[in-house]
């Protein structure tokens, strides 16, 4: 496992270690039927992050890691190359059997941008990563498509959905919603405050990579691998979408809507 694994590129590194935790995850599942809820979200989370933390430690046993469910691994701030992980996002769907509605993501920093990564559906049985980037499909007529937390969906996106008339389209995850757009799903994902870099840093790495738009609510750029990881807004959207978005989000901001 450890030659395989060295000897393939991040791309490809990437998509197998966000499918081999999808796995786990799914096996988990299965054969604990006696967890339910907060037991279960537990043991998602920590048989994943074990997953990973040891196939990192294989595959790239120099980088640093900065993952939702451990301690840094490595000097962050000084290393060249940052594997930014989420074991389990949508630990909610994940206990709600058969909720489909859950990812793990995988994504690699280096030399200040996201240059791989994977987000896995396992039980949608489909990973989107870079080493493959989907072709973007044809939006169909009607209103604009916003992906938004079936559980939180924030003021801010209601009232962006409100001066679009768009139509809002509930899921879990983060990593869900955003490859939503790559399956024509939804056209956008657009959050607006409380995420951390593990939430977003593999979606917005493949998205990027088939295509679509990425910035901050404000437009700017999405920035990695900071000292302190939180980077709470995001707007992901199909590359014909960008002006009418980022306009309209620029108005409500203007007005001072609290996020």
């Amino acid at each position: 496992m450890t030659h395989a694994l060295s000897g393939l590129d991040d791309h490809a590194v990437a998509r197998s270690l966000a499918d081999s935790a999808g796995a786990v995850l799914l096996r988990l599942r299965a054969e604990r039927t006696d967890l339910t809820g907060s037991d279960l979200k537990d043991e998602g989370d920590r048989q994943a992050q074990a997953h990973l933390a040891a196939r990192l430690v294989e595959a790239r046993p120099l980088d640093a890691v900065l993952s939702e469910e451990a301690r840094d691994v490595g000097d962050r701030q000084s290393a060249s190359r940052v594997w930014i992980i989420d074991p389990l996002d949508g630990t909610r769907e994940f206990s709600e059997v058969p909720r489909e509605d859950w990812a793990v993501h995988v994504a690699l920093w280096e030399d200040g941008d996201l240059v791989a990564g994977a987000v896995a559906r396992p039980a949608m049985g489909s990973t989107l990563a870079t080493d493959a980037p989907p072709p973007l499909p044809a939006r169909p007529d009607g209103p604009i498509r916003l992906a938004v937390s079936r559980t939180r969906p924030p003021a801010f996106v209601v009232a962006l959905a409100q001066r679009l008339g768009a139509e809002l389209v509930p899921m879990g995850s983060a990593g869900v919603k955003a490859t939503a757009i790559l399956d024509g799903t939804v056209d956008a994902y657009v959050h607006a405050g409380g995420q951390y870099e593990w939430d977003s840093a593999a979606p917005v790495v493949v998205a990027r990579s088939a295509g679509l738009f990425t910035s901050r609510l404000d437009g700017s750029p999405l920035v990695y691998n900071r000292e302190d990881p939180l980077l709470p807004d995001l707007v992901i959207c199909r590359p014909e979408l960008t002006a009418e978005l980022l306009a309209q989000i620029a108005t409500i901001l203007d007005e001072g809507f609290s996020q």
